[in-house]
């Protein structure tokens, strides 16, 4: 059987991916100085590669599939399948010049724009009519103005490294996360895209079970009917406790809802509660 070429990206989304694959029952095992992984399954051949660059080589066909930002995915313009988004590494691609600059200021020069997002950053100046220069940087973009940039146009999560640096945020031109995505010849091919839908069901029962806990209770008799409302994934999972004393229930559900559930629970007479975490939730 042909493997499963798989793009890992290197940098701060690697620990994510690779936690998300160790849940899904494939640990990835990488020697020190290497870009080739094990990913512990025959069926799968991994290389580490930038996230820059892992949209173009999926569409080159290269490889089958992978991990990026959509970020990059919009950069590069790249035609690829997108097959999950992940949901890892949110980031804003915005808009940002020094705190005492105006639009007046902007529009009164030709700006000088430092950004690792070359196309994205051509599209926006062209669409607002500023006349610019864009200066490619390769990391730490905020530290460019006002000395050597008169505007960046950059990833942030939260916006502090910005204002650390002297800058505001006035436009934001995209939000990204991490997606799992393939190529189209891969998943024009019956084998490939059977081994990415598994990946893909493995992947969603991994990121539903982070999001849920298990609840398990006893009901006695006479309070039954006033449970019979549970919330859960589709319906509780009940069982007759020994000696005709009442129920046993399961009930999955959101870890945000559980400060509210278990009270009410407690109020309408469950007892004997116990939570635990979920590994994974294949619906």
């Amino acid at each position: 059987m042909e493997k499963l070429k798989i793009l890992i990206p290197k940098g701060r989304i690697f620990d994510n991916v690779s936690h998300l694959f160790a849940e899904a029952g494939f640990p990835i095992a990488l020697a020190d100085r290497t870009y080739r992984p094990s990913l512990g399954a025959l069926w799968l051949d991994a290389k580490i590669m930038k996230p820059q660059n892992v949209g173009e080589l999926l569409e080159l066909g290269s490889h089958d599939a992978g991990f990026t930002g959509i970020d990059w995915i919009n950069e590069s313009g790249s035609d690829v399948e997108e097959i999950l988004d992940l949901g890892f590494d949110k980031v804003r691609i915005v808009v940002a010049v020094p705190h005492d600059y105006d639009e007046a200021q902007l529009r009164s020069k030709k700006l000088v724009v430092a950004t690792e997002y070359v196309n994205l950053a051509e599209k926006w100046l062209k669409s607002c009519g500023y006349q610019y220069r864009i200066l490619r940087t390769y990391g730490t973009t905020e530290v460019f103005p006002p000395d050597d940039a008169d505007m960046i146009i950059d990833n942030t999560s939260s916006g502090q490294t910005l204002k650390d640096n002297g800058l505001k945020i006035i436009e934001t031109l995209l939000e990204s996360s991490t997606r799992f995505v393939a190529s189209r010849s891969a998943m024009a091919n019956a084998e490939k895209r059977g081994r990415i839908e598994e990946l893909e069901m493995l992947f969603r029962a991994v990121l539903d079970g982070r999001e849920r806990v298990m609840l398990e209770m006893n009901i006695p008799k006479e309070q039954f009917e006033s449970l019979s409302s549970l919330p859960a994934m589709r319906s509780p999972t009940v069982a007759p406790l020994y000696g005709d004393a009442g129920f046993a229930v399961k009930i999955a559900v959101k870890k945000h809802e559980v400060p509210d559930i278990i009270p009410k629970l407690k109020k309408l007479g469950a007892i004997d509660i116990v939570e635990y975490d979920l590994r994974k939730v294949v619906q």
